[in-house]
Formats: C-alpha cells, sequence, structure tokens
C-alpha cells in the first residue's frame, strides 16, 4: 500500500515530458507536485478522524480510489494546466493523505512492543516508491506519452491500495503480543493513558513534537529539492555525476525510516531526534567546504538518512506520549508539520542561493536552526503532568 502512495516521490520523471510536450515552465509543472505534498498533510488529519467512526480499512479503500482516479485524471490534462493541479495535485493529494496515516496509525495498535521499527518499516515503503515506479514510470513514458502513462498508473494505484487496505484492520480492544509486558524504559517514555486530540492540543508536547518534525524536513527536503544543482556548484562535478547524487541519496531516504526507528526501540525517540538534530547541525556546517564529490556525496546521504529517520521515529514518538487509541487523529494534524517544511524548506534554501549567489549561507542557516533547536528532543518528555492533573480533576466536576 505504502510502495504504490510513494510513487509520488517518482514526479520527476513526468516533469521534462511535459514540459517538453506542452511548453509549460518547469516551475508550473513541480508545483503540482508541491500542491500534492501540501494538501497530504491536512487529508492525513481527516483521516485519522474518520477511522475513529469508519475504521482503517473503509478509510484505506477510499484513499485507493481517489488517489487512482486523481493520477488517472491527470491524462485529461492536456494544455490544460488546471486540471492537472486539481487532479494529480488535489485529488492525488487527498488520497495520499488519506491512505498514509491507515497504516501508521493501525500498526502501532498492533506492535505495541515494536512502534519504532514497525512504521518505520512502514513508511520505508513509502520512501521506496520511487524506487520501484521510476523505471516503470520512465518506459511507459517513453512507449506512450506522459499523458497515457498517468491513465495506466492511476488504475494501477488504485487495484493495489485498494487491494491492500481491504486486508487492514484494528486489533481488539486491549491487544497485546502474548507474554509481552513493556520494560521499565518503555513505560518510563510512555504516557499513562490514551489521549483524545482536544487533550493532546492541550499539552504543549503536541507542539514541540510538531516542531521536532517540522525542522527535521525542512532541513532533508531543502538537500532534497537541490542536490544536483548544489553538488555542481560546490564540488564542481558534471551534471551527470550530480544525477547520480539523487539516486544515492533516495536510498538512504528509504533505509532511514528503518534504521532510526529501530534504533529507537533500543534507545529511546527523544535520544534519536536529538542525535539527528546534532549531526545534521555538523553537516550543514561542513558541506560549503567539502570539495570531494565522494565525501559531498556521504554527508548528503547522512542528511537524507535523517530525514528519513524522523518519518519513521515521529509516529512512535506521538504513540508513546498520546497514547495509540486516537493516534490516527493525533499524529495525522501533526502531519501538517510536513505540508509546511516542504514549501519551507526548498523556498529558503532557493531564495537565500538566488539572494547571495551561493549555498553557503542557506547551509550555514539550517545548520544554526538545528544547533539551536537541539534543546527541544533534549527538554522533551511525557505530558504525565496533564494526565494527572486530569485525573485529580476527574471526581471534583463530578
Amino acid at each position: 500500500m505504502q510502495l504504490a502512495l510513494g510513487a509520488v516521490y517518482a514526479w520527476s520523471v513526468f516533469r521534462e515530458p511535459l514540459v517538453k510536450t506542452f511548453g509549460w515552465s518547469i516551475s508550473q509543472v513541480t508545483l503540482t507536485f508541491s500542491i500534492s505534498i501540501f494538501v497530504l498533510g491536512f487529508a492525513a488529519f481527516v483521516g485519522g478522524l474518520w477511522m475513529r467512526r469508519a475504521g482503517p480499512r473503509v478509510v484505506g479503500m477510499t484513499a485507493g480510489v481517489v488517489y487512482g482516479i486523481g493520477v488517472a485524471a491527470a491524462s485529461l490534462s492536456a494544455n490544460k494546466l488546471w486540471v492537472l493541479y486539481l487532479s494529480y495535485g488535489l485529488l492525488g493529494g487527498i488520497g495520499l493523505g488519506l491512505g498514509y496515516i491507515v497504516p501508521v496509525a493501525t500498526l502501532v495498535k498492533w506492535f505495541p512492543d515494536k512502534r519504532g521499527f514497525i512504521t518505520g518499516l512502514a513508511v520505508a515503503g513509502f520512501g521506496a516508491g520511487a524506487l520501484v515506479t521510476a523505471p516503470v514510470a520512465t518506459r511507459l513514458i517513453q512507449s506512450f506519452g506522459p499523458l497515457t502513462t498517468f491513465a495506466i498508473l492511476g488504475i494501477a494505484y488504485l487495484v493495489l491500495v485498494v487491494g491492500a487496505a481491504s486486508m487492514i484492520s484494528d486489533p481488539p480492544e486491549g491487544y497485546r503480543p502474548s507474554g509481552w509486558e513493556p520494560t521499565s524504559a518503555q513505560q518510563a517514555q510512555r504516557a499513562k493513558r490514551d489521549f483524545s486530540l482536544g487533550e493532546a492540543l492541550r499539552t504543549w508536547q503536541w507542539y514541540a513534537l510538531w516542531a521536532v518534525l517540522f525542522l527535521n524536513v525542512s532541513a532533508g527536503i531543502a538537500i532534497l529539492s537541490q542536490a544536483a544543482p548544489m553538488a555542481q556548484e560546490i564540488t564542481g562535478v558534471s551534471a551527470l555525476a550530480a544525477a547520480g547524487l539523487v539516486g544515492i541519496i533516495s536510498i538512504a531516504n528509504g533505509a532511514g525510516r528503518i534504521l532510526w526507528s529501530w534504533l529507537s526501540d533500543a534507545i529511546g525517540r527523544r535520544q534519536v531526534f536529538l542525535i539527528m538534530y546534532l549531526l545534521q547541525a555538523v553537516i550543514f556546517f561542513l558541506l560549503p567546504q567539502t570539495r570531494s564529490f565522494s565525501v559531498f556525496t556521504l554527508l548528503c546521504a547522512v542528511v537524507l538518512l535523517c530525514y528519513g529517520g524522523g518519518f519513521g521515529t515521529m509516529p512512535a514518538f506521538a504513540t508513546d506520549y498520546f497514547g495509540p487509541k486516537e493516534v490516527g487523529s493525533i499524529y495525522g494534524l501533526m502531519l501538517t508539520a510536513w505540508s509546511f517544511a516542504g514549501v519551507f524548506g526548498p523556498l529558503l534554501i532557493a531564495r537565500v542561493r538566488e539572494v547571495t549567489g551561493s549555498y553557503t549561507n542557506a547551509l550555514y542557516i539550517l545548520g544554526a536552526t538545528l544547533l539551536v533547536a537541539s534543546v527541544l528532543p533534549f527538554a522533551l518528555r511525557p505530558p504525565r503532568a496533564a494526565v494527572d492533573e486530569s485525573l485529580k480533576a476527574a471526581p471534583a466536576r463530578s
């Protein structure tokens, strides 16, 4: 299911064919992808709320229908840019958001003993979507053109997502693996009860987690959006070599979703985000001085490991702090951090590059921001005070 949804990351293979076929500008075509990602975060929140009433199967199957129809309808966008925006951008983004939250919110209930690893495994599928789809879409475009390819892929996505979603269900109430009891370390990093969405939004921890995700995504997606031209400018390599960098860091993006989330089960979510923040801060200060292309590639790959790691670890982080019962809506709303970061990160690095003539200051800004913001994961603790106060206040209100 996540592989089919993550195919959105293969959007770049459509860019040149659409530009050459219809004369649209690169920015006009790229805006389609930006709309999809921006809408995804808000649709994930709606999907999380809907799951509480309808369950994951209905929401997931609806996601497949909307996503598939959105992509297929893009085949009708010949010389009509607004149709591309409404179909692939808006409808596709709605389907993506509805679908993305379903496996994440469901799996943390089935695997309370391995929350980090299981959500990392799920979103790794999303991150790897482009690796599977890009070569297939490229071959289809060469044979049939971009519009017919949209129709073919849209139908395929609909079948795959609906089929996968039809097998998803929540575990029985109070389920836990046979013989499993949370360790003292796990108990220390988890809330004592389930929070409703409203209760979660009344804690400072929810906003801190939103900010942690926003900053981590902003840093990674800034590199992702400018990797090839930045490598050419800083290291002087050819455009062909720089294009190879994009493939390498895409693999790192997928691998980081499993690696860091697995590590978070062992050492804790706060510690993982603190390490990722400090590691990226150092790298952003080193990148402008790196002239070796191999070293530059390695550093960028580590940043993308952390970028993927944020997506893999944060669902388990939110579940630890607010419980699994309403994590679909709680984490779904938190994914709006992805929506805003998807605009902010690329815009920041591109704008600073235009104004100053180099990427150096933009990289320094990102590095300094992550260094200062590392206080957030360091200071985070489960919202136990809010729990205790709520429990004490309940008898008085009754």
